[in-house]
């Protein structure tokens, strides 16, 4: 098994390496300066080419194992697929989250030839409470999860990616699923923010699993900001599974207190909203946030900047690409990247061939176990959502005039698409370059 460290510094390029040479040469210090910066942006320039793939929500029954695999085995035919990232939904909503299931379904994704990032799901622990999942405790088949699918420092797959988990950080130990890793000139981070409303529930006391994960995902996020521009990185992007409804835009309300009455609906994203726009001023490069769409109607796909910051402004370098295909099993987002472009991402839609063999054999089979681990624990209520603030529900989206499609049949896109076509391109921030200069260090500590 060959284990790719992303990290690792790519070697000097043939004229740059040439260029250092002559500079060295130079008797005069002067001399050997200018001769270095005239041929530095070199290193970007020949900054490399890739492409990953995204895939979620395949696996809702036994049957979907199969086409499941054979989808996997579709993408890995695909030499320039750096790796793959499967956003949430190891198992359906009828499913019970019982031990050998996660096995199974582990060991399906271990088959993968590129490397796989697993991104945790709303039925994969948050619904684990309801009858149909077996009445586990969500919590509890959290830290299952925790301690058989995220415990190494890589990702799944026969060529894993080094990875960094937050666990690394001493505060932070519990939270193995939130992840870093680094491609090229690109940071990803991927986060345990699930549908439906990331988990927040109405019921009284303590929200303690909710409170505690969204200073985690906070964290996190300030924290590959800083790390992206130590590294010089040009662009990050985010991955998390629930849909955070970025549209729905709150201001902070200072006089909350003096209210009689109090809403009690709530946005479970809203910490997670007002992060993203704290590491987009952070970081100034183009952000990409990626997460599932089930209820969108679209070409496959979703792409606009809805974020807004709390003076109400859009920001303008963060955007939003929301999963959608219409055939889950025979289809998969794929995003190709060439940083040395404007804008450096593009998106599309591929299908499997139709010729294609599915799989006659499953990776594992199942064992025998009890129903449940741990005693079942009531259902509690749904939770709430707040209604939007800029827009009422059902009111379409303005349509924005589309460009004409580029000559290899992708289309770019402007501000925001309502119904993309099967390619697109995702924009760069106006005003911005391609490489952010680095700036100091961040002051946050890791442990050891």
């Amino acid at each position: 098994m060959q284990i790719i460290d992303a990290h690792r510094p790519s070697q000097c390029p043939r004229k740059l390496c040439a260029a250092l040479t002559n500079a060295l040469k130079f008797r005069g210090g002067l001399m050997s300066l200018v001769a270095l910066v005239a041929f530095a942006p070199l290193a970007h320039a020949e900054a490399p080419r890739y492409a990953f793939a995204v895939i979620a929500n395949t696996m809702q029954s036994p049957a979907d194992e199969a086409p499941t695999q054979r989808l996997i085995e579709a993408i890995s035919r695909d030499r320039e697929v750096s790796f793959i990232v499967y956003d949430g939904n190891l198992k359906g909503a009828k499913e019970a989250c019982r031990d050998a299931l996660y096995e199974r379904r582990h060991a399906l994704l271990e088959t993968s030839r590129p490397a796989l990032f697993f991104i945790p799901g709303q039925h994969d622990w948050a619904d684990c409470g309801t009858a149909e999942a077996g009445g586990f405790d969500p919590v509890e088949r959290l830290d299952q999860l925790r301690q058989t699918l995220f415990t190494d420092s890589t990702s799944m797959g026969q060529n894993p990616i080094a990875l960094t988990r937050e666990s690394e950080v001493s505060r932070f130990r519990p939270f193995r699923e939130n992840v870093r890793w680094q491609v090229g000139d690109t940071v990803f981070v991927g986060l345990n923010a699930p549908s439906p409303n990331n988990h927040y529930l109405t019921a009284g006391g303590r929200n303690g699993e909710f409170e505690d994960r969204v200073i985690a995902n906070a964290f996190w996020l300030e924290h590959a900001a800083e790390y992206a521009k130590r590294r010089d990185a040009h662009a990050i992007v985010v991955f998390i599974q629930g849909d955070p409804d970025p549209e729905r835009y709150e201001r902070p309300d200072r006089f909350a207190w003096l209210r009689f009455t109090r809403n009690t609906r709530r946005d479970g994203f809203l910490e997670f909203k007002r992060s993203l726009v704290k590491l987009a001023q952070i970081f100034r490069g183009p952000v990409l946030v990626i997460h599932c769409d089930d209820e969108r109607a679209s070409a496959g796909f979703v792409i606009d900047q809805p974020l807004r910051n709390d003076k109400g402004m859009l920001v303008t370098n963060l955007t939003r690409v929301a999963l959608a295909p219409h055939d889950r099993l025979n289809q998969w987002i794929q995003i190709e990247a060439d940083l040395s472009k404007k804008p450096p991402f593009r998106v599309s839609v591929r299908d499997v061939p139709r010729q294609m063999p599915m799989p006659t054999a499953a990776p594992l089979q199942p064992r025998e176990e009890p129903a449940a681990s741990m005693p079942a624990v009531p259902a509690l209520g749904p939770a709430s959502e707040l209604p939007p603030l800029l827009q009422a529900p059902g009111q379409p989206q303005p349509v924005q005039p589309q460009r004409e499609p580029a000559e290899d049949g992708s289309g770019e896109y402007g501000p925001a698409m309502s119904a993309p076509p099967a390619s697109a391109v995702l924009p760069r921030a106006p005003g911005v370059p391609s490489g952010a200069p680095g700036t100091p260090a961040s002051s946050v500590q890791r442990g050891p």
